[in-house]
C-alpha cells in the first residue's frame, strides 16, 4: 500500500539540480538530501499503517566541543543573566590579575629590601668569625698545637661545640 505524501514533503528531480548545485557540495551533504522521508510502520499492506516521518543523519558531522555547547547553553538564560555573568568573570579575571601584579611587587619589594637591610650584618659576622679563626691559627703559630686546643684566650668567651 502506498501513500500518498503532501506536496512540500515530495522530492521530484527534474535534472536541474547538478546545474545549480555548488562545487562544495559532496553528495552526502546536498541540501537536497536534508529532507523528511516517510516509513511505513507495519507488518502486512491491510493493517492500518501511519507513516512514521524521520530525517536522514550523517555520521561524518563533527560533534559539538564543550566550549561550542556551553555557548548554546547561554540562549536559554535572559540578557540580564547573561550580562551579569559576564561582568562578574571579567571582574574576577582582572581581580585574580591585579592580585597577581601585586603579589609581585610586594615580593620584590620584599627581598631587595631583605638583601640590603641583612647583607650589611652577614658580611659583618662572617668577618669577625674570619678574625677569630685568624686569632687562632696565629695563636697555634705562635704557642703550638695543645695552645690553641687548652682554651680560650683571657677576656675572650668560650666557643660553642
Amino acid at each position: 500500500m502506498l501513500m500518498e505524501l503532501p506536496d512540500e514533503i515530495e522530492q521530484n528531480d527534474s535534472g536541474m539540480e547538478s546545474l545549480t548545485a555548488s562545487k562544495d557540495d559532496t553528495p552526502e551533504r546536498r541540501p537536497e538530501d536534508i529532507f523528511i522521508t516517510p516509513v511505513v510502520v507495519g507488518t502486512s499492506p491491510s493493517a492500518d499503517t501511519q507513516p512514521s516521518l524521520t530525517l536522514k543523519e550523517f555520521d561524518d558531522e563533527p560533534d559539538e566541543t564543550f566550549s561550542e555547547r556551553l555557548w548554546g547553553l547561554t540562549e536559554m538564560f535572559p540578557v540580564c543573566v547573561r550580562n551579569g555573568t559576564y561582568t562578574v568573570t571579567t571582574k574576577t579575571w582582572s581581580g585574580v590579575k591585579n592580585l597577581y601584579q601585586l603579589s609581585r611587587s610586594v615580593m620584590w619589594v620584599v627581598a631587595s629590601s631583605s638583601v640590603i637591610l641583612f647583607a650589611p650584618v652577614i658580611f659583618e659576622v662572617e668577618r669577625a668569625q674570619v678574625e677569630d679563626m685568624q686569632k687562632s691559627q696565629q695563636k697555634q703559630v705562635l704557642l703550638g698545637t695543645n695552645a690553641a686546643m687548652s682554651g680560650p684566650a683571657p677576656g675572650m668567651p668560650p666557643m660553642p661545640r
